[in-house]
C-alpha cells in the first residue's frame, strides 16, 4: 500500500488586504467601500485637531498628499486610494465622546484623509452629524472640500457660528484639470460654490493649492485664477506650492512622464531632496500670488476667524 504524507504547510492562502480582515464591504458602483469603526475621530495635526469621515478619494487628484495611507491598510496609494473607499462609520459618535473628553478648544480641520463630500457622501451622509457634533461643542471648525455637495448642509453649517469652507481651486485651466483632478468639479463650478457659500453665511476661502510647477505656475495663470477667485467672493486666499511625499510622488510623476515627459528632468531638479519644492522657487511662487490676492484685499486668513494657511499638514494618521 503506497501512504500519500500529508503536506507540513498548509497551501498559502491568497493574499487579502489588511483592511479587508476587519472591515464591512459594500460596492457603490464604481466605489469599493470598507466599513470600519473607529477607534477615534480627533486626530492631532501641527495645526490643531483633524477628523476624516473617509480615508481614501474617489476624485483621483493625482497629487494628492494622503495617498500613502493607503499603503497601511493593504492597498495601494494609486488606483485603489481612488476606487477603494474607507468609511468610518461610527464617527458621529466617536466625535461626540472626543470632544467631551480629548479636545482642548483648539481648531479643528474636517476632511483631511479625503474629501468628506465625495461621491460616498451621498451613500453614507456622515457630514450632517459631524457638523453638528462640532456646532453644539461650540468647536471652530473649517471643511476642506471641492465638492459641490456640500451645499445639500449649507444651512447646517450657517448655523454654526464657529464654522468656515475651504475650497481648493488650484488653477482654472479646465484641460489641465481634466487629467490631473479627473473626478472633481470644474474650477467654474467650484467657483461658483465658494459665491453661493459666502451669499448664504459660510465663510469661504480658497486655497490655491497645489499650483503645479512649469503647468499652472506662469504669472499670466496665476493672475487669471487669483482674478476669477477675487471675482468669486472669496474671504481668504492662501497659495501652497505642490508637495510630493512618498506616495503621491509615485502616481504625480508618473503622469508627468505619460502627458509631459519634457517636463520631467526639471522636476527632478526642483523636488530632489524631498516631499517639497526648491525653497526659492516656493517663496517665488507664493510670494507672487500673495502681491495679487492683496491688490483685490484678500489675504491667506479672513480677519475675523483665522483659518489655517492653505490646506493643513495630514495627521499621524492611526490604522482605523
Amino acid at each position: 500500500m503506497r501512504w500519500e504524507a500529508p503536506a507540513l504547510l498548509a497551501e498559502p492562502t491568497e493574499a487579502r488586504p489588511r483592511i479587508e480582515r476587519t472591515a464591512v464591504i459594500r460596492v457603490h458602483g464604481a466605489l469599493t467601500c470598507y466599513e470600519v469603526q473607529a477607534r477615534a475621530a480627533l486626530e492631532r495635526t501641527a495645526e490643531g485637531w483633524s477628523v476624516s469621515p473617509y480615508r481614501g478619494c474617489a476624485e483621483g487628484c493625482r497629487y494628492c498628499s494622503v495617498r500613502r495611507s493607503h499603503r497601511y491598510l493593504g492597498l495601494d496609494s494609486g488606483t485603489d486610494f481612488d476606487s477603494r473607499i474607507v468609511v468610518r462609520t461610527n464617527i458621529v459618535q466617536r466625535l461626540r465622546a472626543d470632544l467631551a473628553s480629548r479636545w482642548d478648544g483648539e481648531h479643528v480641520t474636517v476632511g483631511v484623509a479625503g474629501d468628506c463630500y465625495q461621491g460616498a457622501e451621498e451613500v453614507y451622509r456622515l457630514m450632517p452629524g459631524v457638523v453638528a457634533a462640532l456646532r453644539e461643542a461650540g468647536a471652530p471648525f473649517t471643511v476642506y472640500t471641492k465638492s459641490t455637495l456640500i451645499l445639500r448642509d449649507v444651512e447646517l453649517l450657517a448655523a454654526a457660528p464657529g464654522a468656515g469652507v475651504v475650497v481648493s481651486i488650484a488653477f482654472v485651466d479646465d484641460r489641465i484639470r481634466r487629467s490631473v483632478e479627473p473626478g472633481a468639479p470644474s474650477a467654474q463650478k467650484r467657483l461658483e460654490l465658494v459665491a453661493e457659500l459666502n451669499e448664504r453665511g459660510v465663510p469661504s476661502g480658497v486655497a490655491m493649492a497645489p499650483i503645479l510647477p512649469l503647468l499652472t505656475d506662469s504669472p499670466d495663470q496665476l493672475a487669471a485664477t487669483v482674478r476669477r477667485v477675487a471675482a468669486a467672493g472669496a474671504v481668504s486666499l492662501a497659495p501652497q506650492v505642490l508637495r510630493l511625499p512618498p506616495g503621491a510622488r509615485e502616481w504625480y510623476l508618473a503622469w508627468v512622464d505619460e502627458h509631459h515627459p519634457a517636463l520631467a528632468a526639471r522636476y527632478g531638479e526642483l523636488y530632489g531632496r524631498g516631499p517639497d519644492a526648491d525653497p526659492g522657487y516656493v517663496r517665488g511662487v507664493t510670494g507672487q500670488v500673495l502681491q495679487l490676492a492683496a491688490r483685490y484685499g484678500m489675504g491667506p486668513t479672513r480677519p475675523e476667524q483665522p483659518l489655517p494657511l492653505a490646506l493643513p499638514a495630514p495627521p499621524q494618521l492611526t490604522l482605523l
